[in-house]
């Protein structure tokens, strides 16, 4: 088995002096592609931005292709949840796609070739290239959700995080994102998302990890047909709801 690109080993952490992880262990391969599955609270957009170096550890180690993840921000891509881009900015969708290179670039230095090529290029995978010289303000919901995703995809990232992708969007948008999202996957790229859309990602995704402040399973998904994993995850109401989305009626 390949080593890990992305390894969260025995990670806790604190925020406003509140335990949100607790020995967290989850490890995410090149070609994969994981959904990240939880109850509101249970610190799956924590776990997201821990990976990225952004939320400190208060024990534990997070290694991203053997690196920190600061010493590795040049291979991690990031797709936050809408209301986190200031869509009232004066910025073209052009250039907020090239702000995706900002690790690469700093904020001064022109673009290259090289980096109008990677920008171009995401465009063109969103399906968003026509619309490259309009204000982001302007955009429908599921074009902003492009323009984030091709953000990320500008820094050709190695592993790629989404934080619920596939909420508030047209089948369009969702359509398009879940084959690129396969194709990135079948590219190498190692691909962790976060979503409330469990047909979505039991359709997409290699792996389900179920988190409430833990790892309560982690596995293919016709492999989580215990009732008692989804209890111990979600509670009783919420638990049936998403067995019988599974398949399983008990």
């Amino acid at each position: 088995m390949t080593e890990p690109v992305l390894d969260i080993t025995d990670v806790t952490v604190h925020l406003g002096g509140r335990e949100v992880l607790s020995d967290v262990d989850f490890r995410l391969r090149s070609g994969e592609l994981v959904g990240l599955i939880g109850p509101n609270g249970a610190g799956k957009t924590t776990l997201l931005r821990t990976a990225l170096g952004l939320v400190p550890v208060h024990r534990g180690t997070v290694l991203v292709g053997g690196r920190t993840p600061r010493q590795a921000q040049g291979t991690l891509g990031y797709v936050p949840q809408r209301h986190e881009f200031a869509w009232d900015f004066p910025i073209t969708v052009e250039g907020a796609v090239a702000t995706g290179r900002t690790h690469l670039t700093g904020l001064l230095r022109r673009r290259t070739a090289q980096d109008r090529e990677a920008v171009a290029d995401a465009l063109d995978r969103v399906g968003m290239a026509e619309l490259r010289t309009r204000p982001v303000g302007e955009l429908s919901g599921g074009q902003r959700q492009r323009v984030l995703v091709a953000r990320a995809l500008a820094l050709r990232p190695q592993v790629l995080l989404l934080d619920e992708p596939f909420t508030g969007i047209d089948a369009p948008t969702q359509e398009l994102l879940s084959t690129l999202l396969t194709g990135l996957r079948d590219e190498g790229v190692a691909v962790l998302m976060t979503t409330h859309d469990l047909a979505a990602a039991t359709a997409l995704c290699s792996r389900l990890c179920l988190l409430n402040r833990t790892v309560v399973a982690d596995d293919e998904p016709a492999a989580l047909a215990d009732t008692d994993i989804w209890l111990r995850t979600f509670g009783l109401d919420r638990a049936e709801q998403l067995l019988k989305a599974l398949g399983v009626t008990g």
